[in-house]
């Protein structure tokens, strides 16, 4: 069977078996439709948490960084990777000991405060939409090559069928879909990078392949690391292996993104929501384990996947002629993800430093004197004739590497199963926010189980579409989307939530200053980085890391506010003394 076949046999069986799950358990009251009535198994929760965690960015986007950037590419691996472990000691149990719905239930009561709820509701809106638009503009890659649609009819797709199981079965649907959505994603990512490793060197454990020698062709018996480095100072790229060489970013800026994506994920919303899903603390902390375990297959599979990926694409497309590129380079430049045009006339595909086009290529439907595709975009200055969308590499990747239709359509299926895991529940953050923390408890304390539940479906609807509109027009590849949204959480909610378990003097002026400052600045500094033009003026920081400045600012300004302002009343004190206490486990309530 065809490639595009086979897609269609393994997506729609996946997508019967997501559909299939999200009808039977779909629900009818508040409870099952927040946290999926509390009474979810901890392993099955941690491949649920694993599932919604590891998202588009993780199994599209990560390994497309490491495979560009090298070494400063695992800044992505090393702030998610360290981020979840912040959340499973410092946040997660707490949190859960607490017992509400959502985050914004825990700022209000926590500070005393409809305004510090209000305040929440926001953050958790602004940072939501902005992680949900990396994983459908996922989607619509996916779906742009392997059905061979326009990515704007891929985001179109995914937006139908998300909001199909998010609406019904609410978090009790999601947690079950994101159950199967593990397994298809992992078995996914880690087949093809069995065979590529196995094919590559010989050794068919790709963490351990990664460090191997090449066994066939002319590189045999060199170091595939050491010959990476080799190709790209060749080139006039920054050796693979060098940390902060010629080319790679700065440490500073390096240390701020990977911060930024370590607390991030520590205050990311749809990720401490799953901590309520379980009936007790203890199924809480257990199920943070077995998530940290689940992630770690994939997140230390990444790097390998980069370094095969970089090595196959280089040495099948480069200084090759354009008559010649082989069959995946055409299948993907139809998309419009991967281009060339001939600078020099010559007739062959020159990979080198620097850029290609003066921005994303657009093609004109006109063909070149030597058969390229005519782009839109006028020309660098550079050398490089090749434009390689990032995202494109662990799609592709099986594909140069000659794999089997059927492997090729099973990661198409898991890249799928990456995105929508995760905008489910970034959904259902957003929907709850609206419904519960908004409507509910602060507009109609009489509102009905069934007005709360129509409201909510309501929300995803209104999310989706404005999530669609993003993963249209993205504002960077997808994890650097995603990377914007860790920003937003940690220069707003992490400080918060810590402050609010581990300082029982803080206050709600204090929170909702700190808040206000910290997501504000972030904000600002990327709209002018990103959107009008502006360069990085704060320390040469780029916008996926700022949120580690907005975070410590943060902390400076809910600080000094507290200090000035009146302590919190002696019952909320109490309440939080009783939180640290690592004993009990209260259902969640609805008051």
């Amino acid at each position: 069977m065809s490639i595009q076949l086979w897609t269609y046999v393994m997506v729609g069986a996946t997508f019967a078996l997501y559909m299939s799950i999200a009808w039977v358990s779909r629900v009818r009251d508040t409870r099952g439709f927040y946290v999926a009535g509390g009474g979810v198994p901890p392993l099955a929760n941690g491949m649920a948490t694993a599932a919604d965690w590891m998202s588009a960015a993780s199994f599209l986007g990560m390994a497309g960084l490491i495979s560009f950037y090298g070494y400063a590419g695992c800044m992505y691996l090393m702030g998610w990777t360290g981020g979840y472990v912040l959340l499973a000691l410092l946040l997660a149990p707490y949190l859960r000991k607490f017992g509400k719905f959502t985050v914004p239930d825990f700022v209000g009561d926590r500070y005393y405060s409809g305004v510090a709820r209000l305040v929440a509701l926001v953050c958790a809106v602004f940072v939501s939409l902005t992680y949900v638009a990396g994983q459908m503009r996922g989607v619509g890659i996916v779906f742009s090559r392997f059905l061979e649609v326009d990515v704007n009819t891929g985001v179109f797709i995914g937006m139908a069928i998300v909001f199909f199981y998010a609406g019904l079965g609410g978090m009790k649907g999601i947690t079950w879909t994101q159950v199967a959505q593990y397994g298809v994603l992992i078995v996914a990512f880690l087949i093809p990078a069995v065979a590529i490793s196995a094919k590559i060197t010989g050794v068919a454990i790709p963490q351990l392949g990664f460090g191997s020698t090449i066994v066939s062709g002319p590189d045999a018996g060199i170091y595939l690391l050491e010959k990476l480095d080799q190709i790209g100072t060749d080139l006039g790229f920054a050796a693979y292996t060098t940390a902060f060489g010629n080319g790679s970013k700065p440490m500073l800026d390096v240390f701020c993104i990977t911060m930024a994506l370590m607390v991030g994920t520590a205050g990311l919303p749809h990720v401490i929501v799953r901590f309520y899903t379980v009936p007790t603390v203890r199924g809480a902390r257990l199920s943070a384990v077995y998530a940290i375990l689940f992630i770690a297959v994939l997140y230390t599979t990444a790097p390998a996947v980069a370094a095969f990926a970089r090595y196959n694409l280089i040495n099948s497309l480069n200084d090759v002629a354009y008559t010649q590129a082989p069959n995946w380079f055409r299948n993907w430049e139809r998309t419009g993800l991967i281009a060339w045009l001939d600078k020099n006339g010559d007739g062959i595909v020159q990979y080198r430093a620097g850029t290609a086009f003066a921005g994303k290529p657009s093609f004109t439907g006109v063909t070149g004197p030597n058969g390229e595709r005519m782009v839109g975009n006028a020309p660098s200055a550079s050398a490089n004739e090749l434009y390689v969308d990032r995202d494109i590499i662990v799609l592709a990747n099986p594909e140069i590497a000659n794999l089997p239709p059927w492997v090729i359509a099973l990661v198409a299926a898991g890249g799928l199963a990456a995105a929508l895991s995760t905008a489910s529940g970034l959904l259902l953050v957003i929907a709850s926010s609206i419904s519960h923390d908004l409507y509910y408890r602060m507009v109609n304390r009489q509102a009905t189980e069934q007005q709360r539940l129509r409201l909510g479906r309501a929300m995803i609807g209104v999310a989706v579409c404005v999530a669609g509109y993003f993963g249209i027009h993205p504002p960077g590849f997808v994890a650097q989307v995603v990377a914007l949204a860790f920003g937003l959480a940690a220069s707003s909610f992490f400080p918060t939530l810590v402050l609010g378990i581990f300082w029982k003097r803080a206050s709600r002026e204090g929170a909702i200053a700190g808040m206000v400052c910290g997501i504000g600045f972030t904000m600002l500094y990327i709209v002018q980085t990103k959107f009008m033009g502006m360069a990085p003026w704060c320390f040469g920081i780029s916008p996926e890391g700022i949120g580690c400045v907005g975070m410590l600012l943060n902390f400076a300004v809910t600080y000094v506010v507290t200090r000035m302002t009146p302590a919190p009343p002696q019952a909320v004190q109490e309440m939080v003394e009783s939180i640290r206490i690592p004993r009990g486990a209260g259902a969640a309530i609805d008051h």
